[in-house]
């Protein structure tokens, strides 16, 4: 199994100030779908890890949660592709869990459940979390500005504007 993982938002749909809380809120970032299908065509397990302190904070249910994953599951289906694991943070930044990004506890226990192998694999996101996340786990972190633009993102870090950029020049270049 071959690990490919990407924070949600600002990565796959485009980012919200006031949050992704329903279906109707989360819209694709163009070229996103058919990039995560390639991957997915290419043999890549998708996991998404994203932090959702919208649960935590009582703006939405699990439900609602489900309901998005749901619709980005039949979207991206359209395309050929789908999400092997949603792993979510549903705390509020305030309670200071061990899941919330960068720290590492979603990603170690999944890791621990699959026996999956970070070891440099790539780890997309938008964020200076994100690529501490991923330099905890041994992954290859890959930023990308298509959500929250980084202006000093850390010097040995690639930098592309969206998913679908980064993944034609990270990953697919090096599989085909």
């Amino acid at each position: 199994m071959k690990p490919l993982i990407l924070d949600r938002d600002g990565v796959i749909n485009k980012e919200r100030d006031d949050y992704i809380l329903t279906p109707k809120d989360w819209i694709p970032i163009k070229g996103s779908l058919e990039a995560i299908s390639k991957a997915k065509s290419q043999g890549f397990y998708i996991i998404v890890v994203s932090n959702q302190s919208a649960l935590g904070r009582g703006w939405m249910s699990i439900e609602d949660l489900n309901s998005i994953n749901r619709k980005m599951q039949s979207t991206l289906a359209k395309f050929g592709g789908r999400i092997d694991a949603f792993l979510f943070c549903p705390h509020n930044p305030a309670d200071n869990c061990d899941c919330r990004k960068p720290k590492t506890a979603l990603l170690d226990s999944f890791r621990l459940r699959t026996g999956i192998n970070y070891k440099d694999c790539p780890f997309f996101g938008d964020r200076i979390s994100d690529i501490e996340v991923a330099k905890k786990i041994g992954a290859r972190p890959i930023l990308v500005n298509s959500g929250k633009a980084n202006s000093n993102p850390p010097p040995d870090i690639l930098v592309y504007d969206d998913l679908a950029t980064a993944m034609q020049e990270t990953v697919f270049n090096q599989t085909t």
